[in-house]
């Protein structure tokens, strides 16, 4: 099989299609032939160097969000079988903890996430595979696990509900722009920000109630603030933003946190924090129940992942260089 390798650390450049073996799956695995993968910023992070890899991992095939067709099921599988359309969950957990039994599975002390997905087939975890019906594309359901689990994850922990006003920095992105869906979906109401007008147009188109293009911590406070105070702030941005997400929130409000991509570390105002009862919470990803639910949605018609643009599998280094660029709108999928 052909798969688009890292071969090495810092940039699209080290982004190359090798041949490797065909898998075969062991006892409750499944070999999917992959239909579409999304990118992420994780895979990113991991060709820049910036994360826990090194070169006895080289070379490494990423990709988290897989979506495809059983190709081979092994011992023990009975969830699935060949021919199934199918989305993986990219969770990965001990399966025998507290948390594991008992949820959320993303507290599990051995969280992880998959990679694979960018290669023509991928050795999954049986028991992660969702099925997919036939009204639900391969690409659009590839858009839709680590960006969308995780703010679905994040809205629950702030406990976002009907006529909420909800504060999305950063709001373009990933993450962002399914924060921004998912919260129009539950009757709820957004600010969104970015330093693009033509992104936040297209926001508009996807349920926005307010528009803020700024980049500036401090003149998107004054502006948020012009609007109201908001019932939660969902912050994949950290650094400088988490101050201010916390500052705009009402009188009891939550801040939920799940990212640090302007920066790892923030300062922020305790007394402002204790004295108007606020919270701060920190959240990774969703589980798989919550990719089920999402799954669910796109099925109904009441969610459409919002997909920027399809690469073929050659020209993976080309949507790692996009990726990088910052320039795009919705998420970048390779289909081999």
């Amino acid at each position: 099989m052909r798969a688009a390798a890292f071969t090495g650390f810092g940039g699209p450049e080290h982004v190359s299609v090798e041949s490797f073996d065909d898998p075969d799956p062991g006892r409750g695995e499944a070999v999917i032939d992959v239909a579409a993968c999304a990118l992420n910023h994780h895979d990113l992070w991991i060709l820049n160097g910036d994360l826990w890899y090194g070169e006895d991992d080289l070379p490494f095939v990423a990709g988290m969000d897989v979506a495809g067709t059983v190709a081979a099921v092994g011992d023990g599988v009975s969830d699935v079988e060949v021919g199934d359309r199918v989305l993986l969950s990219p969770n990965e957990t001990c399966g025998s903890c507290r948390y594991c039994r008992d949820g959320p599975e993303t507290h599990c002390s051995q969280f992880s996430l998959y990679h694979g997905g960018l290669a023509e087939k991928a050795l999954v975890e049986a028991n992660r595979l969702i099925q997919l019906t036939d009204d639900v594309d391969a690409i659009q359901a590839a858009a839709i696990p680590v960006a969308y689990m995780t703010a679905l994850r994040m809205l629950k922990h702030a406990d976002v509900g009907l006529g909420d006003l909800v504060f999305v920095p950063g709001a373009t992105g990933g993450v962002g722009v399914a924060s921004i869906q998912l919260i129009d979906s539950l009757g709820a109401r957004s600010i969104g920000t970015s330093t693009s007008a033509q992104k936040l147009d297209r926001l508009e188109e996807h349920g926005v109630d307010y528009t803020i293009e700024s980049g500036d911590p401090e003149d998107i406070r004054a502006a948020v603030r012009e609007i109201g105070r908001v019932d939660a702030t969902i912050n994949h941005l950290g650094g400088p933003f988490s101050d201010i997400g916390l500052n705009v929130l009402r009188r009891g409000g939550r801040m939920v946190i799940c990212g640090q991509t302007a920066g790892p570390t923030s300062e922020l105002t305790l007394g402002d924090l204790f004295l108007n009862h606020k919270q701060v919470i920190g959240s990774t990803m969703g589980t798989q129940a919550d990719l089920e639910r999402l799954v669910d949605l796109v099925e109904a018609g009441d969610l459409a992942p919002v997909v920027n643009e399809t690469y073929a599998l050659e020209n993976a280094d080309q949507a790692f260089a996009d990726m990088d660029d910052r320039s795009l709108f919705g998420k970048l999928v390779v289909t081999p």
